[in-house]
């Protein structure tokens, strides 16, 4: 006999969890932290029989972090999902914090599972965190979106099911299954700054306008990520730190390849007054000193050439 379906009858959360994974048909691996977005995304995904495993970063920053693990994967398991538990180390490079350190080890992580078992990568982020995407990056001086496909270096596939669905609905879709999600206490910490955002500006703005300020602002995110796909496909955008070859670059193609370039050296968080500095080590020579980008660290220009030093 076929197994009942685990869900209630009248589970609308889960039911607009479910609907964005439906057209996905290669095999998967979910990155589950045991929080409500990437369990919802196991579960849909359980519920929509794709060919999904559950992959538990442990990243070892909290006490406890091995129960959560083991916590995440068993529920994985109770949803039908095989998880794999893999443990990382977190090492914040000068100037790097602590959270942009957690979030490369993790994606390195996933990246070498999905490589060695040919699957792609499917992260649990949702409109909402696409609103804050934007306005983190805008802070910066570098406003970014996430794109619902993308390539990573190492090369599988990010793929992204759950960016036009709301926060509500996987919290929803949690409470509407039994779920209990794990609460990580960081992310109610208004000192981190994208919790500051999500508590206050965010709130601040929907007063504003009168509405709901999350869409209008992840639409946005989601044009930027798109004008970015299309520009990465007309021209090159791949790290350099050659002051010529960046010279000669348009504006916006000059700025993508010295970003790329900070990222490969282990620098996230570039703010735009400082990259316009930067670009002036290229554009604009006459001898001038380094850059300072935090953490001690600062961008010279050495010979023909861009250092951090």
């Amino acid at each position: 006999m076929p197994q009942a379906p685990f869900w209630p009858r009248q589970s609308p959360h889960f039911l607009a969890c479910r609907r964005p994974l439906r057209p996905l048909t290669d095999p998967a691996f979910i990155g589950l932290s045991g929080g409500p977005d990437s369990l919802a995304l196991v579960a849909a995904a359980a519920a929509e029989n794709k060919n999904v495993r559950a992959l538990v970063v442990d990243h070892g920053l909290q006490d406890g972090s091995a129960d959560v693990a083991a916590r995440a994967a068993a529920q994985a398991a109770e949803l039908g999902v095989l998880a794999d538990i893999v443990r990382v180390t977190v090492d914040a490079a000068p100037g790097e914090s602590v959270e942009a350190a957690a979030r490369t080890a993790r994606y390195a992580a996933l990246a070498s599972a999905a490589a060695e078992h040919g699957r792609d990568i499917w992260a649990a982020h949702t409109l909402d965190d696409q609103a804050e995407t934007l306005l983190l990056g805008a802070l910066r001086g570098n406003p970014a979106g996430m794109a619902p496909v993308s390539v990573l270096d190492a090369g599988p596939r990010l793929v992204r099911p759950f960016l036009g669905v709301r926060r509500a609905d996987t919290v929803g879709a949690c409470a509407e299954l039994g779920l209990e999600p794990w609460h990580d206490p960081m992310n109610d910490d208004p000192a981190y700054r994208r919790v500051a955002v999500r508590q206050s500006v965010i709130p601040a703005l929907t007063d504003l306008i009168g509405g709901d300020a999350v869409p209008t602002l992840a639409r946005t995110a989601e044009r930027i990520a798109a004008d970015q796909a299309l520009l990465a496909s007309l021209t090159d955008l791949s790290p350099t730190s050659d002051c010529a070859v960046l010279a000669a670059a348009p504006a916006p193609v000059r700025q993508r390849r010295i970003l790329a370039w900070l990222r490969e050296q282990g620098q996230q968080t570039i703010g735009g007054a400082q990259l316009a500095d930067i670009e002036r080590l290229c554009t604009d020579w006459h001898g001038q000193g380094p850059v300072a980008i935090g953490g001690g660290l600062s961008v010279a220009r050495i010979e023909s050439f861009l250092v951090v030093c």
